[in-house]
């Protein structure tokens, strides 16, 4: 039996936290996925279990950025992939996801 475990107890007052499981059609791999979203604006990539390095609620509470960690192979499903995301629900996903839209819409549409 395979199975991928993710246990979190942590009390916030501020910020997601999401653990996010991604199955591909094709092989992935965590390496090709930390490259990937290195490039992407507005995501750090926090991703350094040995040095107890990976995303917490309390170190997003603030910032606009979308942490992603803990990237690792999921081995529950051929081409698995997990990732432990933390956000400020109240700046991503409400007030400045309101602004970014805004400034996409006025750029790419009027």
């Amino acid at each position: 039996m395979r199975i991928t475990a993710t246990a979190v107890r942590v009390p916030v007052f501020v910020s997601h936290s999401e653990s996010v499981n991604i199955e591909t059609e094709r092989p992935i791999t965590p390496e090709g996925v930390r490259e990937a979203l290195e490039g992407f604006p507005g995501v750090t990539v926090a991703d350094e279990p040995e040095e107890c390095l990976y995303p917490m609620p309390i170190e997003a509470a603030g910032l606009d950025d979308v942490f992603v960690g803990r990237i690792r192979k999921d081995e529950s499903v051929e081409n698995g992939i997990n990732l432990w995301i933390v956000s400020d629900n109240l700046r991503k996903g409400a007030a400045l996801n309101a602004v970014q839209i805004a400034e996409l819409l006025v750029r790419d549409y009027l």
